[in-house]
């Protein structure tokens, strides 16, 4: 077993799963405090790194596409201090999180665990019920149901409608967008049979967010209600919106093209190794795959 415990969280590798656990540290985002610990089952795992830094380093989890509801309803739009994948290691733990990557990296070769995408979510998404108020209205879901109540600074004609009631059935995507610059966020659910192009600050099935301090949490909203949706890459992912199309099977003999990204990514490949992110084993299996297609 690998453990580290930080200011800014503890995690603890078993052999086959990561356990996730905030820390309570002041520092520590509301974001993730309310999101509370995550179990990383091994199988769900693409890789991890760390890199020192003068002061302090940061531990690195990278999932496969598609294990996480999280990942892919915030789509990589976390920032930094909200990411539970990441975590601020002090410098005189250098040591030991380099021995936890080493135990994490070795479980991952030993179990021939693939880096590619899985068409299924192995990573539960946040606990429900969940209620979330942020921007323009409160967010609930129990699991079957999501509501929506407005509040004093929702635009008048969204407001009129009264509050919002959904059933997981109704929904065939959910999305939730930060505030960035002078645009607004939101939390927008796509209803069945009824598309619509209206603003977020017009549209009864979004809540709009300004880019104040609770906008992340509508981010588990979205996360819980992503796990219980049909996985993008699953079984009728073609009848889902925005779904991840299926990758077409490799050609039996590389174009020229080919042949040229293959070399970039030998060339990738060798930066990953010298700079530690990849060690020794990884580099080999993953230039050996490269050889291979070429």
């Amino acid at each position: 077993m690998a453990e580290i415990l930080q200011k800014d969280g503890t995690w603890v590798f078993d052999g086959d799963a990561l356990r996730l656990t905030p820390g309570r540290d002041k520092n520590v985002s509301l974001f993730r405090k309310t999101l509370g610990e995550l179990v990383v089952p091994l199988g769900a795992l693409a890789g991890v790194s760390f890199e020192q830094g003068r002061k302090a380093g940061r531990l690195r989890l990278r999932l496969r596409d598609g294990a996480d509801p999280l990942l892919h309803a915030t789509g990589g739009r976390l920032t930094e201090p909200n990411d539970p994948y990441q975590l601020i290691v002090e410098s005189d733990r250098y040591g030991v999180a380099e021995y936890f990557v080493d135990e994490v990296r070795s479980a991952l070769l030993l179990d021939q665990v693939p880096a590619d995408p899985v068409d299924a979510y192995l990573v539960p998404g946040p606990s429900v019920p969940l209620s979330v108020s942020a921007g323009d209205g409160t967010a609930s879901f129990d699991g079957e149901h999501i509501r929506l109540e407005w509040n004093w600074k929702t635009e008048d004609a969204k407001a009129a409608a009264g509050s919002r009631s959904l059933t997981l059935t109704d929904i065939v995507a959910v999305e939730w967008h930060p505030a960035a610059g002078l645009e607004n966020g939101h939390l927008r659910f796509t209803v069945r049979n009824a598309p619509t192009k209206a603003p977020p600050k017009y549209d009864p099935n979004s809540v709009e967010l300004w880019g104040f301090k609770k906008d992340p949490l509508m981010a588990l909203v979205a996360a819980a209600v992503q796990a219980r949706l049909p996985h993008p890459a699953g079984p009728g992912a073609a009848d889902v919106p925005n779904a991840r199309p299926e990758l077409p099977s490799p050609p039996v003999a590389p174009t020229e093209d080919d042949h040229d990204a293959l070399l970039r990514r030998l060339r990738e490949l060798g930066e990953l190794h010298r700079t530690g992110v990849l060690t020794d084993e990884e580099f080999t299996l993953a230039k050996q795959a490269v050889l291979k297609r070429m």
